[in-house]
């Protein structure tokens, strides 16, 4: 789990504490944390990214 004090990846939508965001797969790195043998800027190297579920 990430803790308050840690930066937001580019590719997060909200931090991990807000209602309704829950972890997916990075798009960008399809979940390897690389890009092309490099970290990926969209996830920050973890492979996951936070995104709003569900709907309304």
């Amino acid at each position: 789990m990430q803790q308050d004090n840690e930066a937001l990846n580019p590719g997060d939508e909200a931090p991990p504490d807000a209602p309704g965001v829950g972890e997916d797969v990075c798009a960008a790195c399809h979940g390897t944390g690389k890009v092309e043998g490099a970290r990926c800027a969209v996830c920050g190297g973890t492979g996951k990214v936070l995104q709003g579920i569900g709907g309304g």
